[in-house]
């Protein structure tokens, strides 16, 4: 929308004016002060009410106060850290001592052959138990490349031993028979006889047993079978064991001389059986000797 310009009204007005003054033949008529006035005061009121700007309705409150509500501040939560946690140190692989020198062993027993041994303050690493917790399988003192079995009687463990592994023993070893012998002296009462001292050195027991000497000097043999282990001592007492067991030791007399072997270079040949009248497994010892 054109918008006029009150002076440039005014202006064209008194232009106007003054050209009809100049125009001859032309009646000039005087303009009207008033008429101008109130032509420029309507342009300038026109002007003023295109350029006003809207007021705010009074409402007879006064003037309206403005309240500023702040929004409340954005926080950024912080991290609280929490203090680091201490921990104290586990060994990975339990560790076995003993109090008294202990076997260790193929196996969770006395039935199994010994392969070393774990010694009064000697520390060796554990790798598993028994199914009875009585038997700890560890790494062999003597051998370190090698594992072995060892009795937790007389033992003391340190580490997490929860999380061992049962692990299952190797079968039991076939029970192998053995014994030593050696000559023990000559005794005599009506006669004379060498007397003979075995250990059972193995893990069965013997129950018979079979004894052979022979005198080299002259080719005189003796011999006698028994389902007893017998000990003559000397004309008063006799000795008898029904069995040899594991471990046990006895003295055995073999058969009478009709003379005194005294000097003379022996023979004894001696058989020990796990059955009676000799059967079962059976072993021999052969020893020489001079009385």
């Amino acid at each position: 929308m054109f918008k006029l310009n009150p002076i440039l009204l005014l202006v064209a007005v008194l232009l106007i004016a003054s050209l009809a003054c100049a125009l001859p033949g032309v009646p000039v008529s005087t303009p009207d002060p008033n008429t101008i006035n109130t032509s420029v005061a309507g342009t300038i009121m026109v002007r003023l009410t295109q350029s006003a700007q809207p007021l705010i309705p009074d409402t007879g409150m006064g003037t309206p106060t403005f309240t500023f509500t702040p929004e409340p501040p954005t926080f950024t939560p912080t991290a609280t850290l929490s203090p680091t946690p201490v921990f104290t140190s586990t060994p990975l692989i339990p560790l076995i001592s003993v109090s008294v020198p202990t076997n260790c062993r193929v196996g969770p027993g006395k039935v199994y052959d010994r392969v070393g041994a774990l010694l009064v303050g000697e520390v060796t690493e554990v790798y598993g138990r028994d199914v009875t917790g009585s038997y700890w399988y560890v790494r062999n003192p003597d051998d370190p490349g090698e594992f072995c079995w060892l009795w937790g009687e007389y033992a003391t463990l340190s580490g997490n031993t929860l999380v061992l592994p049962i692990f299952t023993p190797p079968p039991t070893p076939t029970p192998i028979p053995a014994f030593e012998a050696d000559y023990s002296g000559l005794d005599s009462c009506v006669g004379w006889w060498v007397e003979i001292r075995l250990v059972n050195i193995g893990t069965v027991p013997f129950e018979s047993m079979s004894l052979t000497v022979r005198d080299t000097d002259t080719d005189i043999v003796l011999s006698q079978d028994s389902n007893k282990f017998t000990n003559i001592n000397g004309c008063l007492t006799t000795d008898e064991k029904e069995s040899l067991t594991a471990g046990a030791k006895t003295i055995i007399s073999s058969p009478v001389f009709a003379y005194d072997p005294t000097g003379h270079k022996l023979r004894a040949t001696v058989t020990l059986c796990t059955g009676s009248s000799q059967t079962g497994m059976c072993v021999s010892q052969v020893i020489n000797f001079t009385p």
